[in-house]
């Protein structure tokens, strides 16, 4: 007999009257199961989870919890409920230290109403140490990388012993190590009889952890599967409607001369004497483990950080960027890791956040023209097929996908010339990264240049004319993408 401990019955959610978000799905997890909740960037999975942890109320339909009808009004009455939930857009406080953000909300104290702050600390330590993660319980937040700032995020739900856990891309910023170690942490949680719902877009951690797998597409529940029943090729025809033979699109351009130049690149403390060329109409791909100088190396080429010293050319010529506004000047567009701390404005509208680079351009000499403004920007949303109902609706109600696509329109309005994209496919699905590949290889053809910072080797091969590869703030490798590159040669230079 089946043990179910979560049937979630016809669930509607619809947002400002016009988006139906989810529309008579059901949905239901059986006890000590790992259960994958699949679908493209829209689909409905994120909507979902949020409504069984309590951050969003359903329109319509039933949560049924061991047997029991519930409702929940506010976060807090989901985890009193047993219900735990990784996000997959971070959600901590910067200004906190990390053992604060753990146990947010429930601090415990002891009879005198005082934070047992010693106690905490050693709990928390004591997980991290269990899972192969060591972090300063006192380090503020802020101060973390983004695998760092993920970890914290696992460890606050899973500190909470939960009985249904809710894992919403909790690998997207991990290295493969730390990949393994999380998954030994669900076999454990498994085997103690807690519920994991997993979302991923990497379909192959799937086949590794998961027991079954549901599929929505735009809103709609498709079908629920045994994952040894079913295939890669399969799920995702599931999940886009449609048989995808091709994961990458082909490249039908040549890169010509050299557009920008970095010689001799030190960042206080990092990064050690990187030199480099980017050619016109290239993808230039930057690979390495997490913490390896990727992402710094784009802050300091767009002027977010501070450096030492270097030198940077365009077109020949010496420039200085000493700011992210030298950067903008110079048409250098930058679409970060963190796109929603870094790279957006997710409580204005598509519109706002399009034009926000450059408003100069939909403005009457002192005035904004909103005008312009929805003109411009629609021009873009159908340019870069972003799927919005208006350019009017807040970005916050936007797929990963799309909001990555608005990122990169933002530039294209500033008529950035250098596109570098950190992670540009991170955490959004299979189709939409497709599309994604696709417009960059149309930017590539129209004679911009991108330098595209990616985690998955897969990608990096794919897109690359060639490869920087990064290793402990160092450059480590400049090789040319050819046929007989391979996975391992990579791997040789990222590990040192």
């Amino acid at each position: 007999m089946v043990d179910r401990i979560l049937q979630m019955d016809s669930i509607t959610k619809t947002f400002g009257g016009i988006v139906k978000a989810l529309e008579n799905v059901s949905f239901s997890v059986n006890r000590g199961e790992v259960h994958a909740l699949l679908g493209e960037n829209g689909a409905g999975k994120s909507t979902l989870m949020k409504i069984l942890s309590g951050a969003y109320k359903q329109d319509l339909g039933r949560i049924i919890i061991d047997g029991k009808e519930v409702s929940f009004h506010n976060r807090k009455e989901a985890t009193e409920a047993g219900i735990g939930i990784v996000f997959q857009e971070l959600n901590l406080v910067s200004t906190l230290t990390a053992v604060e953000n753990a146990f947010l909300g429930r601090l415990e104290t002891d009879r005198f109403g005082r934070v047992v702050w010693k106690k905490l600390r050693e709990q928390f330590v004591r997980f991290m140490k269990g899972i192969g993660f060591e972090i300063n319980p006192d380090i503020p937040v802020s101060e973390l990388s983004i695998a760092e700032k993920q970890m914290v995020e696992i460890a606050k739900a899973l500190l909470l012993k939960s009985k249904i856990l809710i894992m919403d891309e909790p690998t997207a910023t991990l290295t493969s190590e730390e990949i393994r170690k999380l998954f030994v942490i669900i076999r454990d949680l498994k085997e103690s009889g807690v519920t994991v719902i997993y979302i991923s877009h990497k379909l192959e951690e799937v086949f590794q952890i998961c027991d079954r797998v549901t599929v929505l597409r735009d809103g709609r529940y498709i079908s629920t599967w045994n994952v040894s029943e079913t295939d890669k090729a399969g799920l995702i025809e599931q999940m886009v409607g449609r048989s995808v033979d091709v994961e990458f699109p082909p490249r039908d351009y040549r890169a010509a001369g050299d557009i920008f130049e970095v010689d001799g690149l030190f960042t206080p403390g990092f990064l050690r004497d990187i030199s480099f060329k980017l050619k016109k109409s290239e993808i230039l791909g930057i690979a390495g483990l997490v913490g390896s100088g990727r992402t710094e190396i784009a802050r300091a080429i767009f002027g977010a950080d501070r450096i030492e010293k270097g030198v940077f050319k365009l077109n020949g010529n010496t420039v200085r960027i000493a700011s992210t506004m030298d950067a903008k000047r110079l048409s250098i567009g930058l679409l970060p890791e963190d796109r929603k701390d870094e790279g957006l404005a997710v409580d204005y509208s598509v519109s706002r956040n399009i034009t926000i680079t450059n408003l100069g351009k939909v403005s009457n000499r002192f005035f904004l023209s909103r005008k312009k403004e929805l003109a411009e920007s629609e021009i873009l949303a159908k340019q870069l097929s972003i799927k919005t109902p208006s350019v009017n609706q807040k970005l916050s109600n936007l797929s990963g996908g799309n909001q990555q696509k608005v990122v990169l329109a933002k530039w294209l309005f500033n008529n950035a010339d250098i596109l570098i994209l950190d992670e540009p496919t991170r955490g959004i699905d299979v189709g939409a990264k497709y599309e994604i590949y696709l417009l960059m290889n149309e930017l590539v053809k129209q004679g911009k240049s991108i330098i595209m910072i990616s985690s998955e080797l897969p990608e990096i091969f794919a897109l690359s004319d060639r490869i920087l590869v990064m290793y402990e703030g160092q450059l480590r490798a400049c090789l040319d993408n050819s046929k007989d590159l391979k996975p391992e040669d990579i791997m040789r230079f990222a590990i040192g």
